[in-house]
């Protein structure tokens, strides 16, 4: 079969799988970066500064896993650190930067945006208000050729599509509440939620309008069939009852239409444990959504609320991919195969593939669903 008789048949699958029809068998889908330069013996910097270079070198991770069985799709086909300073709008640091070669990268939690900075937005605006922090306050010590907006396009769908591969997703778009948080910190915003709450509302209000657009019109542009929206301290986990009905799910959902309104399957990327609130996910249209799992959320009660409205991928544990064998790994994908699917699911680690997952653990990940 050719590479795009490949591409097809592969995106045909998955989409039968977010629309709850049954699929030839169960898609398998990998998300990774740092772990494609371990697994190829590339040191980071070489990996996670020039983007062209990252998606060689994922390309060659796939490779590697593809000799025992191929993945249907990876979630992302690029990779930087520094775009996590967009969504966390935090500073990060960088192996052969910031840090020894060898040590993995880190966003550094510290508040860079101050309680005066609300108003600066409501003055400022949004778009204004974002350009100038993350100049001034975020990136200013980066060296500027290492910023992907720096460095010569690269045309990511079409290096896959070689192969055969589908990537779904380019960009996140998140809430409110996450960028606010990532600013001002864990703890300081969580005291602002207290302490100013109206203030909060009417700052999350404004920013709102300017997340998913430009977002959702580069994916449309480039070819990506999804976009993320991702939760993370928005987690039922972190925050009570009452303030995720006011400061979380009435952005997360507005959001998620948003991408659904420019023809993109909103894939809802949900770290942390979202038990709480899975009933909540009905209020979204059926057969059009991914709910993707880190292996904290109940990925089994999420299939007994959720399994006939909306397409589960997960959620195979990053410890097990880093510390257990193939057989074990095995195992459980056998059992998420049979409990989950085959209708609305799609195997899948539980978020990103850890940089030090053994090779023969996602092997076995990607080749346990082809038996059938």
């Amino acid at each position: 079969m050719n590479s795009k008789s490949l591409l097809c048949k592969r995106m045909h699958r998955i989409k039968k799988a977010v629309a709850l029809e049954k699929p030839d068998r169960v898609p398998v889908v990998m998300e990774y970066g740092a772990f494609a330069a371990h697994v190829t013996n590339t040191p980071l910097p070489e990996f996670l500064l020039n983007l062209k270079r990252s998606v060689e070198v994922m390309i060659e991770a796939y490779r590697l896993v593809a000799d025992v069985a191929e993945a249907d799709a990876v979630n992302y086909g690029r990779f930087s650190p520094y775009n996590l300073c967009y969504a966390w709008l935090s500073k990060v640091k960088v192996p052969g930067v910031d840090l020894p070669e060898e040590i993995s990268y880190q966003v550094i939690e510290e508040e860079l945006m101050t309680r005066k900075d609300y108003d600066r937005i409501l003055a400022l605006g949004w778009p204004r208000f974002f350009s100038s922090y993350m100049k001034e306050r975020v990136l200013k010590d980066v060296p500027p050729e290492y910023l992907p907006a720096n460095q010569g396009p690269v045309d990511v769908c079409e290096d896959w599509a070689k192969i055969g591969v589908p990537v779904l997703v380019t960009n996140t778009v998140a809430s409110p509440f996450e960028f606010l948080c990532g600013g001002r910190s864990l703890t300081g915003f969580s005291i602002d939620l207290i302490e100013i709450p109206d203030k909060i509302e009417t700052v999350m209000n404004e920013i709102l309008p300017h997340i998913s657009r430009t977002t959702c019109k580069i994916a449309k542009k480039e070819g990506y069939p999804a976009v993320w929206v991702g939760g993370w301290r928005t987690a039922p986990a972190m925050i009570s009852p009452q303030m995720w009905n006011r400061f979380v799910w009435p952005y997360f959902k507005r959001l998620v239409y948003e991408v659904l309104e420019y023809g993109l399957i909103p894939i809802l990327h949900l770290d942390s444990n979202w038990d709480r609130e899975l009933g909540r996910f009905k209020e979204l249209p059926k057969g059009k959504i991914i709910m993707a799992l880190d292996g904290e959320t109940d990925i089994l009660k999420a299939k007994e609320i959720l399994g006939d409205h909306m397409c589960l991928m997960g959620d195979v544990p990053a410890t097990m991919m880093a510390m257990d064998d193939p057989d074990t790994v095995h195992q459980y994908c056998s059992k998420l195969i049979q409990e989950l699917g085959p209708e609305g699911f799609i195997l899948h680690s539980g978020c990103d593939i850890p940089d030090n997952a053994k090779l023969e653990n996602v092997q076995a990940m990607v080749a346990s669903v082809m038996e059938g």
